[in-house]
């Protein structure tokens, strides 16, 4: 299967950002399409739900002036405590947002406001079984989510979830879970996928809007630092360790919650990503706070070495 017209234009590295939670704003996804990568940001993030509307103007008044600039998603989150789910895919329709991202619920109806228009929905998925709900529903790709992501993440081997939906499914495929360095993005092509999906990295950048503590605690941990827990959200996630001790948790011995404790409402007052901070596996990798475009260049210094040293040995 062709790759949808928007995610055949050339970037500079396969990669998609993901939406961070309270760290994306139009400042980071700027850096990110000007860079070469997919930016992305959620909805969510603009508050109150007005200032959804004033950062798509902002966002693509200065993207139009780059024809090179790579596109951008926003996300939603498609769980029915989404009070503003309604309210801010009116706006994302208004501005033709190219490409949305969808979480935590697979709607038939947000699939088709977006094909309205002529956009591309990609759903995160963690398992198999959720892939095959989402396209069935009229998402036009898949994220999966593998073990090792940042945020709320599944607990499958890349290994077997990208093999299981490739079985199946030969449209557009991102792979999220600790990557970081550009031998990861080379690798998850060679799985199957089209797009790395990189969330973490990007938290550190000077772009971010996460709080200065955070990309410090960020840079100074590995991933033995990242604790799994549903306690949070009600939705397993990975999260750093030293966040959780700072909130008086003890990370080795948390409780568990129920997916019913899910809550993404506007009068939402949970922890998570604000106090307990969200993370993958991947951070040692990152050493030093840098800008979007120097992590990018980055990255792609070792994705094309990487390339080199895979084609001589397969010349052996």
């Amino acid at each position: 299967m062709t790759l949808p017209e928007i995610l055949q234009k050339p970037l500079t590295l396969p990669v998609i950002a993901s939406p961070l939670f309270l760290a994306s704003g139009p400042e980071l996804v700027h850096a990110q399409c000007q860079a070469g990568v997919i930016g992305a940001f959620p909805a969510l993030n603009a508050r109150p739900a007005s200032l959804l509307s004033d950062w798509l103007d902002e966002l693509q008044d200065k993207l139009a002036g780059n024809p090179n600039a790579a596109p951008f998603a926003v996300n939603q989150i498609v769980h029915r405590s989404n009070d503003r789910l309604e309210q801010d895919m009116q706006v994302i329709v208004d501005h033709k947002v190219p490409i949305v991202i969808t979480s935590l619920g697979a709607r038939p109806e947000i699939n088709e406001a977006v094909h309205s228009y002529g956009g591309i929905v990609l759903h995160d998925v963690t398992t198999n079984r959720f892939a095959h709900k989402a396209i069935e529903k009229g998402a036009d790709g898949l994220i999966a989510v593998a073990a090792g992501a940042g945020g709320h993440a599944g607990a499958q081997s890349p290994f077997a979830l990208i093999r299981e939906i490739r079985a199946w499914f030969d449209g557009p495929l991102a792979l999220s879970g600790a990557i970081t360095h550009g031998r990861s993005i080379l690798a998850a092509q060679a799985l199957g996928a089209d797009f790395a999906y990189i969330g973490s990295a990007f938290l550190a950048t000077k772009e971010s809007n996460a709080p200065e503590p955070q990309k410090q605690l960020m840079l100074e941990s590995t991933a033995e630092d990242i604790v799994y827990s549903n306690l949070f959200t009600g939705v397993h996630g990975n999260y750093l360790r030293g966040s959780i001790v700072a909130s008086g948790l003890d990370p080795d011995n948390l409780g568990q919650s129920s997916p019913a404790a899910m809550s993404f409402g506007s009068d939402r007052k949970a922890k998570a990503w604000r106090d307990i901070w969200g993370s993958g596996q991947g951070i040692a990798m990152l050493t030093e706070q840098v800008t979007t475009q120097e992590l990018v260049d980055r990255l792609k210094a070792e994705y094309d070495l990487a390339r080199e040293e895979v084609v001589r040995l397969l010349a052996l």
